[in-house]
């Protein structure tokens, strides 16, 4: 592991840290992560930063609760020293690295359920796959106890969920949602980027093109939900992806579907090319 980047794997010593730096009176950013770091994660190091944080931790935890029966669990890219080496580049102070029973240790039957933002979307196509996510994150951010927790929005769903359910459990931090980061073409960087092939990557780079573009045009004619729909949903099949989940436009923060966008909305969209399931959205 790099010398100035500190790796913690319990529950109590991660606190110890976080009190360390609280009785100094600072301030303490959390970006919660599964790992297989790449320019997006590492970008979040640095919102936490703009946000006042003297200290970032950065946790990696594949949490098994939010993934299906069917989906990559066991075959998710786990690379500890590598991304502590990337994390220790953008000067990330703590890597909390927990294993699965310490986050669920024997006997753990609580679930966090957040209701209506998670009706729809990737909400039903995935069944548990929130519920897995809203625990895990209540847990780090209660085990952490940050000023700030930042999320990218390339996930976009996951941050309204998460937004709602420190609302609503009046949990003491301020959640960020930090812009999508892309690669040259426009596609959003993930970790399961790496599964595609160079022929899947090109198929896979149109799905931005089409959010863009459907985006422009509805913020131009908002009364042109539907009509964009069906085109978006067109080309996509066209430019080569396997299955489409999804391909719709929302209240942003509701995230109810739109047949007008007559306030702020999301474009967002899930497909699959090959078995890797992509996901984005954009802002209309």
């Amino acid at each position: 592991m790099p010398e100035n980047l500190s790796v913690v794997r319990t529950v109590a010593d991660l606190r110890a840290r976080v009190a360390r730096w609280r009785a100094a009176g600072d301030k303490v950013g959390l970006v919660p992560t599964m790992g297989a770091l790449h320019e997006g994660h590492l970008s979040l190091v640095e919102a936490a930063r703009r946000q006042g944080a003297n200290h970032v931790v950065v946790s990696v935890f594949v949490n098994p609760t939010q993934f299906g029966p069917n989906e990559d669990f066991s075959k998710y890219p786990r690379q500890e020293a590598a991304d502590a080496a990337k994390l220790a580049t953008v000067g990330a102070d703590l890597l909390y690295a927990p294993e699965v029973g310490e986050i669920y240790p024997d006997g753990f039957s609580t679930t966090v359920h957040v209701a209506g933002l998670t009706d729809g979307l990737c909400g039903p196509l995935r069944p548990g796959h929130f519920d897995g996510v809203a625990t895990v994150v209540s847990k780090l951010l209660l085990q952490c106890l940050p000023d700030v927790a930042v999320f990218g929005q390339k996930d976009y769903q996951q941050l309204q969920v998460i937004r709602r359910m420190v609302r609503d459990l009046n949990v003491p931090v301020l959640i960020e949602g930090a812009e999508t980061v892309r690669d040259e073409t426009g596609l959003a960087l993930s970790s399961r980027n790496a599964y595609l092939t160079p022929e899947q990557l090109a198929v896979a780079r149109q799905l931005n093109r089409v959010l863009f573009a459907m985006a422009a045009r509805i913020a131009e004619a908002p009364e042109r939900c539907l009509t964009e729909i069906e085109w978006g949903l067109e080309e996509l099949r066209v430019a080569g992806f396997d299955r489409i989940d999804y391909l719709a436009v929302c209240d942003a923060a509701s995230l109810k579907p739109l047949d007008v966008a007559d306030r702020p909305a999301r474009v967002l969209a899930a497909a699959f090319v090959g078995r890797t399931r992509l996901i984005d959205n954009v802002a209309v």
